[in-house]
């Protein structure tokens, strides 16, 4: 059951119509790339304009191989050549990456392909048509491709001047708009929106927590402002959803309408840190993103190191 920092519980009835008036199905082709589609070369170079100092700034959390309460599966880190072996020189050292990321401890992309709703992708396609055992047929991430467009911050702890949001605190259309007059941005069409709440913030002053059951996140009645705006991309530190989730028997509701109903992918796991900071200095709230996922046919989705550039 939500609390009350999540915000005022939304009925699976209510939820439903909300999906409804959302959805964006046979609106593009590729369909697969969604919202993507709105990112054109024109995208690109005002995003390119942005950029002042040449700051760059990467976004990703660190390879994530420690076991923790947000971390029950973690990634894999192991050498497979020491370089001691080999004739003749030079000597090469070799190591092996895997991981589980859709989870909380790696920074990543979702893809279409990833979340369903009452059994239904993205377009109305319905899951069992289009992933089985060897991947996904459609919504793979290898449709996506890499994304160059304007990132905004919506940084609700500068805001409210404090150092993070508490774990179950929800950010409402109200906080949106608030956050915009207060950081002299506004969210338009084709714009990448990445929320942050402080998670990295308070997890490494305060600890990992589980944050599957309480994190800061989106309410559900900020998406209709971000479908109005026309984003091509949801992200933060978090996984955009606040926890516990509004929408009881719908625990990632903000995953459902973003991606299954409007289409647009989703970033998860962020660190905004070192973001916030360079953006207040610059007092620029607005920046050039890259997101380049990995090419992986089938995938629904990607570890993934974002970088904005001021």
């Amino acid at each position: 059951m939500a609390s009350d920092l999540s915000g005022p519980v939304v009925s699976r009835q209510e939820f439903d119509a909300l999906f409804a008036s959302l959805r964006t199905w046979g609106r593009w082709r590729p369909a697969d790339r969604g919202a993507f589609n709105r990112v054109t070369a024109g995208h690109a170079r005002r995003a390119a304009a942005l950029v002042r100092s040449g700051t760059v700034v990467p976004t990703a959390l660190p390879w994530n191989t420690r076991p923790g309460p947000d971390n029950p599966k973690p990634a894999l880190h192991h050498m497979t050549d020491l370089g001691d072996v080999e004739s003749p020189e030079p000597a090469t050292h070799k190591d092996f990456l895997a991981t589980d990321y859709h989870g909380k401890g790696v920074s990543h992309l979702d893809a279409l392909s990833h979340v369903a709703y009452r059994g239904e992708l993205y377009d109305g396609r319905r899951a069992r048509d289009h992933i089985d055992a060897g991947g996904a047929r459609f919504g793979s991430v290898s449709a996506l491709g890499p994304l160059v467009t304007t990132g905004v911050l919506l940084d609700i702890p500068a805001v409210l001047g404090v150092d993070w949001l508490e774990p179950g605190r929800a950010v409402r259309a109200a906080d949106v708009l608030a956050a915009e007059r207060a950081l002299g941005v506004t969210v338009g069409e084709g714009d990448a929106v990445l929320l942050r709440s402080g998670h990295a913030r308070r997890r490494r002053e305060r600890g990992a927590w589980d944050s599957g059951a309480s994190s800061a996140g989106f309410h559900v009645d900020a998406l209709p402002l971000l479908a109005e705006r026309g984003i091509a991309l949801l992200g933060g530190d978090g996984d955009s959803d606040v926890r516990p989730s509004p929408v009881p028997g719908v625990h990632s509701p903000v995953h459902a309408l973003a991606v299954a109903a409007m289409g647009v992918p989703l970033l998860d796991n962020l660190d905004l840190e070192a973001l916030s900071a360079a953006t207040a200095e610059a007092a620029q709230y607005t920046f050039m993103l890259v997101v380049a996922p990995l090419d992986i046919p089938g995938g629904t989705g990607s570890p993934v190191n974002p970088v904005a550039v001021l």
